[in-house]
């Protein structure tokens, strides 16, 4: 089969199973709003959970920033890329989170492949969460180390798992937050499972960094662990864009020496560092952010309640309903657009094969009047 072929097949395949994904330019705006050409919608779909994307002061940081530094770093962080600023930012990294040290790098998926690429080799295992982000499966399975993986959030699995590898060196992933089912992992049992048979511990905390725990510190300071390695990411509730790994001094170290996603990549702008900092700034110093999303939260999950609509047991700003099929996903999310509300439908591969869902998304800039109308909607889509 040429690849024509097999690029056409593939296509309508997926086509027919109601899982062709398209992009769409819309324009995103404060007040959780969006638009499509002409069309308005209140939108439910994004990660920005504290609406810090369109905050004044964030912006006014990045615009200062490019005025001082340039709009590019012109360089990798090992050339010249590397400016003071992305330094203040590692720092403030590292306090912020109880780290010695912090690495930037320009996405989590970045960071995530960077960190299993550099540490893993043949006579090691990783030991991962079934769910966990494309991200790390795909750099776990690249990887020459032993892959292994236990049931979503299972004590017993991770045991069995620990139990059953001979292996020195083990590294245990899993997430604070999972992307799909805004679930939690159950990081202090974890942890505590690690200490028992001397394995790291690695928590990709993207979707909770800047949202849970004091002062926005994220699920591990929630649950008042430390893992060895943290994954953080800057462009959910922070509002902007990039990543970071927590770390050791060593392991920093040794990222630096290694990591070839840190080593061959551009660094990230210093003025979008300027913007980073100010959204941290904002998130650990002003906690009415976090509380208006804890309240928003409760509200659109009393009001579910209410209209008898079924949710999962998430408590974050990651509200699936779970819906089944392919096609009746994505003929609801069509009705709640119809009727002014933007949430997208989740289909497979990124969700296991029929658990099509509606992943809507709560952020402290969505009024309760938005969010009225949105569980109303929903119910009539229903």
């Amino acid at each position: 089969m040429s690849w024509q072929q097999r690029i056409e097949q593939t296509l309508h395949h997926r086509q027919q199973q109601g899982l062709l994904r398209r992009r769409l330019a819309v324009s995103v705006s404060p007040h959780a709003s969006l638009a499509l050409g002409e069309q308005h919608f209140t939108h439910f779909s994004s990660n920005d959970y504290l609406g810090l994307s369109h905050h004044p002061a964030v912006i006014d940081a990045w615009c200062k920033g490019a005025q001082k530094w340039g709009t590019g770093a012109g360089a990798s962080g090992h050339v010249t890329g590397y400016s003071p600023c992305h330094q203040l930012l590692e720092q403030t990294l590292a306090e912020w989170l109880g780290f010695p040290r912090a690495i930037l790098l320009s996405s989590g998926f970045a960071a995530n492949q960077a960190l299993i690429f550099a540490l893993a080799e043949s006579s090691d295992t990783l030991i991962a969460d079934k769910l966990m982000h494309a991200s790390l499966q795909e750099a776990a399975t690249l990887s020459p180390a032993r892959y292994r993986r236990f049931p979503h959030n299972s004590l017993d699995g991770l045991a069995r798992q620990l139990g059953a590898t001979e292996t020195k060196n083990r590294l245990v992933i899993t997430e604070g937050v999972f992307s799909m089912d805004g679930d939690q992992a159950p990081l202090a049992a974890i942890s505590e499972m690690c200490r028992e048979h001397q394995a790291w511990l690695m928590v990709d905390d993207a979707h909770g960094v800047g949202v849970l725990g004091d002062e926005g510190r994220g699920s591990c300071a929630q649950q008042q662990i430390k893992p060895d390695i943290l994954v953080v990411t800057f462009g959910k509730a922070l509002g902007v864009s990039g990543a970071a790994i927590l770390c050791s001094n060593a392991v920093a170290e040794y990222l630096e020496q290694s990591a070839r996603h840190l080593i061959y990549s551009t660094a990230l702008p210093a003025a979008q560092a300027e913007a980073v900092l100010t959204s941290i700034d904002i998130v650990r110093q002003q906690p009415e952010y976090r509380l208006k999303l804890a309240q928003n939260i409760s509200d659109f999950r009393t009001l579910c309640l209410q209209q008898g609509i079924a949710l999962t047991d998430s408590l974050t700003a990651i509200q699936p309903v779970i819906i089944g099929d392919n096609h009746r996903a994505l003929a609801v999310a069509q009705s709640l657009q119809s009727a002014g509300y933007w949430v997208q439908a989740i289909r497979p591969p990124t969700v296991p094969v029929g658990s099509a869902r509606l992943r809507i998304t709560l952020s402290a800039a969505h009024s309760t009047e938005q969010i009225i109308g949105l569980v109303e909607a929903l119910h009539h889509a229903l």
